[in-house]
């Protein structure tokens, strides 16, 4: 769903077209998703998606990844993880196997192999034509649900050259991918850090750029970290706070969990750096942050501590105490005498690996759904440009939106907004009688999921 954006310029229909109300492009867990509230509502719908269900999570991820959050919270409310007890953090294979039963489960219409084009305004008819390598579809309704996560994001900092091998953790699999030597890892969020460990450990000399960043503990008293944002409101927030609409959080579920710890994995013999912010001559510079990074980072870390310990006295909860998580330990000489600077062949890296997050692409949608800086124009998921959608975007209602969970309450909204617009459509005064048909009656009966006559 990369190409350019193109305007009809003439209001000529195609000769033929798949007709159907509702059209979702994606079907990983923003589609699945959408697919299963559709369906609750029977509205007839189909789900395009140029790879397979999940497909990131099969194809562009690395082997030994497995989720950020234990299987009873990172999950449908519909259905459990079969293969994943209900505090382990399942593979990529078991999310993708997971969706795959999820679709199954309800036989969600999903098309695989089918790329989505364009999709442009069906002038002097309701709806949308939505172009796709299998032909055009008609579609009152066009549901986005590819997520944000579109584009690998490689910064122009470092060009290519010969005997360095660049490449961006989605493409990243495994150590044995790359070639003999230390490597650079930049982006110290879940994915670098992740990514960096598994290096260090296969006997990589590694290095690891950190820059600002969130660092909840895994665990506290008891609980994993989901559950204390849950019980302390913050997956509900519903804007970041000013400045952080893009904070990187660095928590993991590898090795069934555990607190990220930059100071320790500089004691395992990762070398710890800044942000990488400049290039030449083989060399590259680091911004002079690292110090403020980790101790930012830090009280993330304990304002979270503090805000539970408040929440057990205000409720009285037994919970053990848990005061050696305060303890820190002390800044490494990485820390405390930061590189600024790294003669890439002196320090025999031949590896980049780009941990820094994606960009999105939304040119195949048609004008008016889209920002200057091509970003969704939406409030919760509609467009103002009546019959389009969004889905799986960040914060798109709240802190989760982006997680399994969240996007599936983001879906019950956006269907619940389309069934709406169905009623409204369907709308006809009954001319023959004193009595008018009331659109709020057949509004009500849709949104308790009756039927309307169409």
């Amino acid at each position: 769903m990369v190409s350019p954006q193109v305007e009809s310029t003439s209001d000529a229909h195609p000769d033929a077209f798949n007709e159907v109300e509702v059209l979702v492009v994606g079907a990983g867990q923003a589609g699945v998703a959408m697919s299963e509230h559709l369906s609750r509502f029977g509205i007839r719908h189909v789900v395009l998606e140029r790879g397979r269900i999940a497909e990131r999570w099969r194809s562009e991820r690395w082997d030994s990844l497995v989720a950020n959050g234990p299987a009873w919270h990172d999950r449908f409310p519909g259905m459990e993880f079969a293969d994943v007890g209900p505090d382990g953090f399942p593979t990529k294979d078991q999310v993708a196997g997971y969706m795959s039963a999820y679709a199954e489960k309800f036989a969600a219409p999903v098309r695989c192999g089918v790329d989505v084009t364009k999709v442009r305004r069906a002038d002097g008819r309701r709806g949308f034509f939505v172009e796709s390598s299998e032909g055009t579809y008609l579609a009152e309704f066009v549901v986005s649900a590819t997520g944000a996560f579109q584009t690998p994001a490689i910064p122009p900092l470092i060009p290519a050259q010969p005997g360095i091998t660049q490449i961006h953790s989605s493409s990243y699999r495994n150590p044995h991918q790359l070639p003999a030597g230390a490597v650079l890892v930049v982006g110290a969020g879940s994915s670098g850090v992740q990514i960096a460990a598994e290096l260090q450990r296969s006997g990589r000399q590694v290095y690891l750029a950190v820059g600002p960043h969130d660092r909840p503990p895994r665990a506290y008293r008891g609980r994993d970290f989901v559950w204390w944002l849950g019980v302390l409101d913050k997956w509900d927030a519903s804007t970041p706070p000013l400045g952080a609409e893009h904070v990187t959080i660095a928590v993991s579920g590898a090795g069934g969990g555990h607190t990220v710890d930059f100071r320790a994995l500089a004691t395992e013999g990762i070398v710890l750096v800044g942000r990488a912010s400049s290039y030449a001559d083989g060399t590259v510079g680091f911004a002079d942050d690292l110090a403020q990074n980790i101790a930012a980072g830090d009280t993330n870390y304990l304002g979270l501590l503090d805000e539970a310990d408040a929440y057990v006295t205000r409720n009285g909860l037994d919970l053990p105490e848990e005061p050696e998580a305060r303890m820190l330990a002390p800044d490494p000489e990485c820390v405390t005498t930061p590189i600024r600077e790294l003669d890439l062949a002196a320090a025999g890296v031949t590896s980049i690996v780009w941990a820094t997050g994606f960009t999105s692409d939304y040119s195949w949608l048609p004008i008016g759904t889209l920002d200057e800086r091509g970003r969704p124009l939406h409030r919760r998921g509609v467009s103002p440009e009546s019959g389009i959608y969004f889905l799986g975007l960040p914060w798109q209602s709240r802190r989760g939106s982006s997680f399994i969970w969240g996007v599936w309450h983001d879906a019950k909204h956006v269907a619940d907004h389309i069934s709406i617009q169905r009623s409204y459509a369907a709308y006809r005064p009954n001319l023959d009688s004193a009595a008018v048909t009331s659109p709020i009656t057949r509004l009500e009966a849709v949104t308790l999921g009756g039927e309307i006559d169409r």
